[in-house]
């Protein structure tokens, strides 16, 4: 048996969980709620959950503030959201599990099955926290999430983005290589607001890493770390645009 904790101010947000859970995993036994980060950090001290579903925004602070105040954080946390575009990418970043309300019941069904056997990662959890704090263009790190481990890097550590079928190759400054299930066109929507270019239909460069751009020969991007990136011919103009802007 799976036991869990909403912790969410709205009430019919909580019963509609409730109602949910009860469809797509009605093995999980919800041992109690709460309203608040005060009434909730009690709850949490007392019982001992295998998952939280913590909403973010609350009458007398944040889900962050209540993770602070817990004791023993053996629980996996799933955030759930109504939270702007800008919290969204956060989640994103930081690979952290959230569910945008209204509550997709196929989402859920998802993110419990992730939840179970697992705990929160503390670095992970400190990279949602940091970067939710700051606005859209100026966040510092993202967690890469492989199959076994978790990497969390500076952006300005990313060299460039390769895509391979549904999967990524990261690569860094330190000439390390890692390989993220998540798609390039996942990293480009992350990523192309700071100041990374999507040359190709395969390859998302760091602008602070190109030398030059040769436009001969199909055109490539020549890379301070050594190696070049080909630019496609759809995505000259776009790459030319870029490059001008960051002048």
């Amino acid at each position: 048996m799976t036991t869990a904790v909403i912790i969410d101010d709205v009430t019919d947000a909580r019963e509609i969980l409730k109602s949910d859970l009860q469809d797509v995993a009605p093995d999980i036994e919800i041992i109690g709620e709460a309203d608040s980060v005060v009434s909730g950090t009690k709850l949490l001290n007392q019982h001992q959950p295998d998952i939280v579903f913590l909403d973010i925004e609350m009458p007398d602070g944040d889900g962050f503030d209540l993770l602070d105040l817990v004791k023993n954080r053996s629980f996996k946390t799933i955030f759930t959201t109504a939270s702007d575009a800008h919290a969204l990418k956060a989640f994103k970043f930081s690979a952290i599990d959230y569910l945008l309300k209204p509550i997709d019941p196929k989402e859920l069904a998802k993110s419990v099955q992730k939840a179970r056997g697992t705990q929160d990662d503390p670095q992970s959890m400190k990279v949602l926290h940091e970067n939710i704090s700051r606005s859209i263009g100026t966040m510092e790190r993202m967690v890469l999430n492989t199959q076994d481990k978790l990497h969390i890097v500076r952006l300005t550590d990313i060299v460039r983005c390769e895509s391979d079928v549904n999967y990524t190759h990261i690569y860094l400054n330190t000439g390390e290589r890692v390989l993220v299930t998540k798609t390039l066109k996942e990293y480009d929507d992350l990523l192309s607001e700071h100041g990374f270019i999507r040359a190709h239909q395969s390859h998302l460069v760091n602008s602070n890493y190109i030398k030059e751009f040769v436009k001969s020969d199909g055109g490539h991007l020549n890379l301070t770390t050594g190696g070049y990136v080909p630019v496609s011919t759809r995505r000259k103009a776009h790459v030319m645009q870029a490059l001008e802007q960051l002048r």
